[in-house]
């Protein structure tokens, strides 16, 4: 049975301190990156450069921010994402993710005064994930979960200037955390090719060496049953391995004519410390004639290094061609290429004498990513079906980033289509509610090892609003 992990957390302005240690983790559907920020947002194909799209602003374009016509907006908001991860052996065996449920929250706070707006956002930025019982095939026969979880959010402080009637430009300091929770087993295979031939990354270290040697006086025909590290605290909030640091954002909007509006942005790369995790473990064990399967676990600290959310520019256009129609389309340039190389880990032994002759001893393992950069078209279209009712809907594109041949089924981020819909409602002249739905189509990818990884997802938001 698949077991929804839920993320929750109550939305008002007192408790925004607790929003920003519960932001989950996300699965995204554009590399990492959501297909869009906030229901009206995404309900246009995550179209977002330049129209007036709430406090979502400060995660899209924060130059929109001066085109709200409320003195001051509060927007609370709920996402719902629903993939949909199937990991296919080349046996045929297959092993379904059982996260399946992901409740995102996000809260806005903007407020104008004369030519400038400011205000507060907390957001999740994205992610990717998934996990597989320990008694599919992942678990290779040894009862081992497979897991992993990758998430990064902001608190987000904007400030758009309007210069004149048709400019605005703006820019955003952004707090950014990212948390992180793996729990991966490697065949005695994939962890030697670490060693030896490295198709699928390297490995190096103290460790590294110490097994080596400890494999040369082992009985001839032992083998490596796996390689497992295990760094995660299974809380629905927090990532075992954390750590933070900065960003920021500008923006620009100019409006041609009263039913025309350009924007553009360029989002910075992060500045992250490296995410810690002291105090775990990676375990090895060993098949040995005439001994059996000889487990080995070494207790230390684990490092994530150079882990950073990539720089991402945008532009886009917002059509109004009749009073009741809003035509918006972006494009979105996101640099994966330049963070996304490896993954790095370190772990480090500890002193503690059940580590034996590993003790103060460390491992460095990288596992090729290779991503390219992408590239993300996005279009939609609103229509105002009466003076309190609107409907929206569009689609989005954006080519899978992941080479095919280092796509790790732990990792998925493929999806490439979204078709998705909206509406919202004006409940009075302060208040409205706005929900969207996005379905990402199927996508699958079939790795070096011949591993077929298969992603979709259906992902739903809801935000009310209140202005002032």
């Amino acid at each position: 049975m698949k077991r929804p992990r839920l993320r929750l957390c109550s939305l008002i302005w007192p408790a925004s301190l607790a929003l920003v240690l519960t932001v989950p983790r996300l699965a995204a559907t554009n590399g990492m990156n959501m297909e869009g920020y906030g229901p009206v947002a995404t309900a246009l194909g995550g179209a977002s450069m330049a129209y007036d799209n709430g406090a979502a602003a400060v995660i899209n374009n924060p130059a929109t921010l001066s085109l709200q016509t409320a003195t001051a907006r509060l927007d609370l908001a709920l996402g719902v994402l629903g993939p949909q991860i199937t990991a296919t052996a080349p046996n045929g065996a297959s092993a379904e993710s059982e996260a399946t449920a992901f409740f995102m929250p996000a809260f806005g706070y903007t407020r104008r005064s004369g030519a400038l707006v400011y205000g507060l956002g907390i957001f999740g930025q994205g992610g990717m994930g998934c996990e597989y019982d320990a008694n599919t095939w992942r678990g290779l026969g040894f009862g081992l979960k497979n897991r992993t979880e990758v998430s990064v959010g902001r608190v987000i402080v904007p400030l758009a200037w309007q210069v004149n009637e048709a400019l605005t430009i703006a820019a955003t300091a952004d707090f950014v955390w990212a948390g992180m929770d793996l729990q991966m087993a490697m065949t005695g295979a994939q962890f030697m090719d670490l060693v030896s031939t490295q198709q699928i990354g390297l490995a190096s270290g103290g460790i590294v060496q110490g097994f080596g040697q400890a494999l040369q006086q082992m009985p001839p025909g032992t083998s490596v049953d796996y390689a497992y590290f295990n760094f995660a605290n299974g809380s629905d909030f927090t990532g075992e391995a954390s750590g933070s640091g900065y960003a920021g954002k500008i923006g620009v909007v100019y409006k041609v004519s009263p039913t025309l509006t350009f924007g553009a942005t360029y989002h910075s790369q992060t500045r992250l410390s490296d995410l810690k995790a002291p105090g775990n473990s990676i375990s090895f064990q060993l098949n040995v004639p005439g001994m059996g399967h000889v487990p080995q676990t070494l207790a230390g600290d684990v490092t994530v290094r150079d882990f950073e959310w990539p720089a991402m520019l945008g532009a886009g256009f917002a059509w109004t061609p009749t009073p009741r129609w809003l035509i918006a389309g972006d494009v979105r340039h996101v640099y994966w290429a330049s963070v996304m190389e490896n993954f790095n880990l370190r772990f480090v032994a500890s002193n503690a004498t059940s580590n034996g002759n590993f003790a103060g001893q460390d491992l460095n393992a990288t596992l090729y990513q290779r991503w390219s950069d992408q590239t993300i078209f996005q279009l939609g279209a609103a229509w105002q079906a009466t003076d309190t009712f609107t409907v929206r809907f569009g689609a989005n594109h954006g080519k899978d980033p992941i080479p095919a041949q280092y796509l790790n089924c732990l990792f998925p981020a493929t999806v490439e289509k979204h078709l998705t819909l909206g509406c919202g409602w004006k409940l009075n002249e302060a208040s409205s509610i706005d929900v969207s739905y996005s379905h990402g189509f199927a996508h699958a990818v079939t790795n070096g090892g011949g591993i077929r990884v298969e992603h979709s997802q259906n992902n739903a938001q809801v935000l009310y609003s209140h202005r002032f």
